[in-house]
């Protein structure tokens, strides 16, 4: 290309940049002044040049995302029914979450199983029943949410015990494809940081290569949630794709596909009050998973923290989805951020750090064993306390909460369901991660105000 146009240009080296940042800070010291220090440990630098790319290696989809529709089985005529309406409406996956068995054969009905991608999460192990789910699909787009782990972790409990729920994944792996999912999104919605988040989802999964061998590494996908700091977001799916790599390359496995990546919007930024700006929040987080590579996104309505699942608020969020793929251009958006120079910076710093983090919990014998003696849940606490002290001091905001709240936003008399993290009362061999939105406290106090003002 010729370079007429810019031949009276000069270019402007990093360092005469910052050399001029200098002399107009007037004294002010350029480090505390203007770069920025994340509660996960990156240095934000005010600009970046070429000399910030670091061309990384990244095996992101080949193809766009699929966008999902998660249905919640209470009725199996009922849940096809909305599935098969879904998919009519632009649905290209769909998510089943059931807390018991169903007649699988009902539920699928009249549904293309080879054309699209269905993912089944359930909260009791039963491999018997997964076997026959499987055998009924067959189909390798067909991906089983199992994690006998994250189980443990999130409820302090093993479903039955350490040995049994091994033993029943291992007869799941051995008759079932795609049949082990990382959650990832425990992490992230329960407090940690990206950091922590990477780290922790990487030493998940390296409990189950260590137990099957490197066999099982074809097997494993995983689930993540993003948050609403938009760049360090697509920063962060980049950066597993890389650490997932590099883990691989140990156990001496060639990666032949990229590894597969089911995204959601997290709920701790969600919102009982003003609720509509969830919209837009879940709006940037699904392009932040676009751009950082997912294949596969399901949406939250923006309604969801407080109204129970309905046509209205499921249509809005798949929806988003739709709009960003077919009229934004996001149809084919994994590789945009290559060569992006402060997102390669944000990647390289995030898996730099997430690797030391990783490499502490393997010295200290694993996630499982860490997870026992409380150190994870300890340093995620942490980190979400941290948070909720910055919000706190509005120094962390989310508009329409903690600032330009509106005082004549009443949301009492509109919970269909409880909002806020429910405390069980049972026994736990393990204190549990926790689930908590970042503006539970502040909602609690406001609704009180509402039973004597309104």
């Amino acid at each position: 290309m010729s370079k007429f146009l810019f031949d009276d240009f000069n270019g402007t080296s990093p360092a005469a940049w910052k050399q001029k940042i200098q002399v107009d800070l007037k004294g002010a010291d350029y480090n505390e002044t203007l770069l920025w220090k994340t509660n996960d440990g990156l240095t934000v630098k005010p600009f970046y040049t070429k000399e910030d790319r670091n061309n990384l290696k990244i095996n992101l989809p080949k193809n766009s995302f699929k966008t999902c529709q998660t249905i919640f089985i209470d009725d199996e005529i009922t849940a096809n029914t909305f599935a098969v309406d879904s998919l009519n409406r632009g649905a290209t996956a769909l998510q089943f979450v059931a807390n018991s068995k169903f007649d699988f054969k009902v539920l699928l009905k009249d549904i293309q199983l080879k054309e699209i991608v269905v993912y089944f999460k359930f909260s009791f192990l039963d491999d018997f029943f997964i076997k026959e789910i499987f055998e009924f699909i067959n189909s390798n787009t067909c991906f089983f949410q199992t994690d006998i782990i994250g189980n443990f972790a999130e409820t302090g409990n093993w479903f039955v015990n350490l040995k049994e729920d091994y033993k029943k994944l291992e007869s799941i792996v051995n008759t079932t494809e795609n049949s082990i999912s990382i959650f990832g999104d425990l992490y992230q919605n329960a407090g940690a940081n990206n950091t922590q988040q990477l780290a922790y989802t990487l030493a998940h999964a390296n409990e189950y290569l260590n137990h099957f061998g490197a066999s099982i590494a074809s097997k494993i996908h995983f689930q993540f949630s993003v948050g609403g700091n938009y760049f360090h977001e697509i920063a962060k799916l980049r950066a597993f794709r890389l650490l997932w790599s590099s883990l691989l390359k140990e156990y001496n496995i060639e990666e032949k596909e990229e590894t597969h990546l089911f995204v959601q919007p997290s709920f701790r930024n969600k919102t009982l009050y003003d609720y509509n700006v969830n919209m837009l929040r879940t709006t940037s987080e699904s392009m932040s998973a676009i751009l950082g590579g997912a294949n596969t996104i399901s949406n939250i309505s923006y309604n969801t923290i407080y109204a129970k699942q309905n046509e209205f608020g499921e249509r809005i969020g798949r929806n988003q989805l739709l709009i960003l793929q077919e009229e934004s251009g996001f149809l084919n958006a994994q590789n945009f951020a290559n060569g992006t120079y402060y997102i390669e910076s944000l990647t390289e710093q995030m898996a730099e750090k997430a690797l030391a983090i990783f490499k502490q919990i393997e010295k200290g014998g694993g996630l499982v064993k860490q997870l026992k003696e409380g150190i994870i849940q300890k340093k995620t606490k942490e980190s979400a306390l941290k948070e909720e002290a910055q919000f706190a001091k509005n120094e962390l905001i989310l508009l329409g909460t903690n600032l330009h709240a509106n005082k004549q936003d009443f949301m009492k008399e509109y919970l269909e369901i409880d909002p806020f993290l429910k405390q069980r009362k049972i026994k736990t061999l393990i204190p549990p991660l926790i689930r908590k939105r970042l503006s539970e406290n502040h909602e609690k106090q406001r609704l009180k105000n509402e039973s004597s003002t309104h």
